[in-house]
């Protein structure tokens, strides 16, 4: 039988990755891949904590359960999707919550409030929201296992990326105060532009990770990577006006 990390092992190992006091860090994270540990995810998430110290801040993506109002406090992460790791956080002492049906963050640390400050309502991705501060502050990324497609910086890249012809989309949400509202932005589902050859959300991480940008460690028992955010985000754009320019 798989013998458990212990929270103390967890906090050596981040520490050997390269995570720092006082960082502004964002994790993705899978609990099945970093593989059983002491205190369940909660003792996961009290480990990036630890080695955060109180001047570090952590930043992690809630998003919602579409199938319900949205309550920014109150509304579940639908967790199938996003991770056990994140219903935790959101509902860990502390933590303040973004107030967007679209795309709702959550954070806790010392720029907590400046990273979760007013976002716009459409292009909630772009300049102004929380993506842009989270690079501006100079973020890293903690990636625990998680799938390559799911560097939640790209969608701040593709407001950035010099492509013609953007692909938008307009969807219905419904809050549970002020009822139904439409949202417009980049298209954060299928991609800004058709890429012949699939998802090019993965191909940039892919390629970004193939250059030796990434720093990488065991944690718990996953494969772990840390990457800064700036360095990605440049990354990205470079790569989207190159490889999507002519697909748009």
């Amino acid at each position: 039988m798989q013998e458990a990390t212990s929270r103390d092992a967890l906090v050596h190992q981040l520490e050997s990755l390269g995570l720092r006091s006082g960082d502004v860090v964002m994790t993705h994270a899978s609990m099945r891949r970093v593989g059983l540990v002491e205190g369940g995810a909660r003792s996961l998430l009290e480990a990036q904590l630890a080695v955060l110290g109180p001047d570090g801040t952590l930043l992690m993506v809630l998003g919602a359960d579409e199938d319900e109002p949205f309550d920014a406090e109150r509304t579940p992460v639908d967790v199938e999707d996003m991770g056990i790791l994140a219903e935790v956080f959101r509902t860990y002492p502390g933590v303040r919550v973004s107030d967007h049906p679209a795309d709702r963050f959550g954070a806790i640390g010392r720029l907590a409030g400046d990273l979760l400050g007013p976002m716009p309502l459409h292009d909630y991705h772009g300049p102004g929201s929380p993506l842009e501060r989270f690079s501006r502050f100079g973020g890293r990324v903690l990636r625990l296992g998680a799938n390559p497609d799911t560097v939640t910086l790209t969608h701040y890249a593709e407001y950035l990326a010099d492509v013609p012809n953007k692909l938008r989309v307009r969807r219905r949400y419904v809050r549970a105060d002020t009822g139904e509202l439409w949202i417009e932005s980049l298209d954060d589902n299928d991609g800004i532009a058709e890429w012949p050859h699939g998802d090019y959300f993965e191909q940039i991480y892919l390629d970004y990770r193939a250059a030796g940008a990434v720093k990488t460690g065991l944690v718990g028992r996953c494969f772990a990577e840390l990457i800064e955010a700036q360095d990605f985000v440049s990354f990205a754009v470079q790569w989207m006006n190159r490889e999507l320019r002519g697909a748009a």
